[in-house]
């Protein structure tokens, strides 16, 4: 039974910094998807923390993050995400004057005035930046949340989040201003305690926030904490706003490889990611089956990468070593919302690829990821799978994927709560269905690797892709082509374990695409 966490992210505030009107990249000119053209691919994630983190080094500022996120590892755009608890310092790490505040009153009284300040000073041009946090969801575990309101960066955004605190947290009604906690009061009861409360909250959500909030579940087997059934719950209860998880988890430089500790196969990383995304026909395959739109994404989950005493070590930075590519038609940060929502993304440790176009045609029409292809029964599809890697990843080394696995599965519908479909967290239909290596791809003269394949449309189903620069069985990484669990990586030498801690990493690379449903109709 796949158990879930508690934590969830929410983003309050979005200062939108992009630039409008962009010229193409040659990036961008290369690609023949006519439909591509009216957006871009942009990297990003949504779930690092800063010094007003506690749990965060308090060196770890809001300018060295940003500095490092866009200045070194080439983001686009970065949501922040620092915890929902009691802060006890500002943006550049000092202790606040009269001690610990709500989070929500911090990124109100010390994040957005140190980005507008950063901003003014001309950094982070053509960049998108917004502030969100990671909630403790009661009994659960964390959630990462975004809520943009009616414009990124507006007091009712910022105001939001400081209302979703008072509301789903335990702080005391005294730390808010109290004509805002009357009116609160006055609307919604207070709920931060139970399961029950958790459900509520998720659906304030989606009442008052439907299309400019999000909360993607982070690193979810990290406890054992959640169900299948509760996934199920969540995405019913906010389809709009419960729309993914972070199945390649952060804190990659963890000794357990992204914090994934327990004894139970169930809850360690498999390749670095989360076992719900790495078991083929598993907790993920299983939400697919039903034809949910619920999707993969990676992030750092920033604190620190080595500890300022230089004892332990955490997370890469964001961009470093994982990678969301997400195409977004616009150029603030409910665009990007809008492209986090539509699953047309893939996700990369170590910069494995760089580029990916995936999608499916058939009958004159084509679906790329997060769509839907229609066709009649019986027809053929063409899938068509074009990636490129870059010449070296972040850590100086050649990078080149060994193969690709195309997994499908099939669509079934919904499972109704109460029945045993609605508690099954496998889909014994997924299976890799073809796995293609660089004998079984061209290069075209734009540099993308590109495959085809061809199968007929007799049931409706999902594609999805994995890759990995790994053979098929590597001791203690491969068996058949399916990742292994990450052994920890326990040395006595601190400084010798950071460094085979990061050879672990970059030895073991892996992406995932996101979906391309077939629904398939009788002739």
């Amino acid at each position: 039974m796949l158990k879930v966490f508690k934590l969830i992210t929410i983003v309050v505030l979005g200062l939108t910094v992009l630039a409008q009107g962009l010229p193409a990249t040659a990036k961008e000119t290369e690609r023949n998807f006519e439909e591509n053209t009216g957006g871009r691919w942009m990297k990003g994630e949504y779930h690092a923390h800063t010094s007003q983190s506690d749990d965060a080094q308090s060196s770890q500022t809001l300018e060295l993050l940003l500095d490092n996120a866009f200045d070194k590892y080439d983001m686009d755009w970065m949501a922040v995400s620092d915890h929902l608890r009691m802060s006890s310092r500002d943006a550049d790490g000092n202790v606040i004057p009269g001690g610990p505040i709500p989070l929500s009153q911090g990124i109100i009284q010390y994040q957005v005035p140190k980005i507008k300040q950063l901003l003014s000073e001309g950094k982070y041009r053509n960049k998108i930046i917004f502030s969100g946090f990671e909630w403790d969801m009661p009994t659960y575990e964390h959630v990462g949340i975004g809520i943009i309101g009616e414009q990124a960066g507006s007091a009712i955004s910022l105001k939001a989040g400081n209302q979703f605190e008072y509301l789903f947290t335990n702080r005391d009604e005294k730390m808010f201003e109290p004509e805002d906690a009357a009116a609160w009061k006055a609307q919604d009861e207070r709920a931060y305690s139970t399961s029950q409360d958790a459900r509520t909250a998720l659906a304030w959500l989606e009442k008052n926030y439907k299309e400019t909030s999000y909360a993607i579940l982070n690193h979810p087997s990290r406890k054992r904490v959640y169900t299948i059934a509760d996934f199920r719950d969540f995405n019913n209860i906010a389809p709009h706003v419960v729309f993914g998880f972070e199945g390649m988890p952060g804190n990659q430089m963890e000794p357990d490889r992204g914090g994934l500790n327990l004894t139970t196969p169930e809850n360690r990383t498999y390749g670095g990611s989360d076992y719900m995304l790495a078991k083929v026909g598993g907790s993920w395959d299983a939400l697919l089956g039903e034809g949910r739109r619920f999707w993969n994404f990676s992030n750092s989950d920033s604190h620190f990468e080595i500890s300022d005493n230089r004892l332990y070590s955490s997370g890469y930075w964001p961009g470093q070593y994982s990678k969301n590519y997400t195409w977004v038609n616009g150029s603030n940060a409910q665009s990007v919302l809008e492209g986090m929502r539509s699953g047309k993304s893939f996700s990369v440790f170590g910069d494995l690829i760089n580029e990916l176009d995936f999608q499916a045609e058939g009958m004159g029409s084509k679906a790329e990821m997060g769509e839907e292809l229609k066709v009649k029964e019986g027809q053929m599809i063409k899938v068509t799978m074009r990636f490129k890697s870059p010449k070296k990843n972040n850590n100086g080394d050649s990078v080149q994927v060994d193969h690709v696995d195309l997994i499908s599965g099939e669509v079934s519908g919904k499972a109704v709560p109460g029945t045993p479909a609605y508690n099954k967290d496998t889909n014994d239909s997924t299976k890799v269905i073809k796995r293609f290596t660089s004998k079984d791809w061209k290069t075209d003269r734009n540099g993308y690797n590109v495959i085809t394949y061809k199968v007929k449309a007799n049931k409706n189903q999902y594609f999805r892709l994995r890759g990995t620069n790994l053979g098929l069985n590597v001791p203690g990484e491969t068996k058949n082509g399916e990742p292994l669990i990450d052994q920890k990586t326990d040395i006595e030498d601190n400084e010798t374990r950071f460094a085979e801690i990061n050879k672990r990493n970059y030895q073991d690379l892996w992406f995932y695409s996101n979906p391309v449903f077939v629904s398939v109709y009788k002739k």
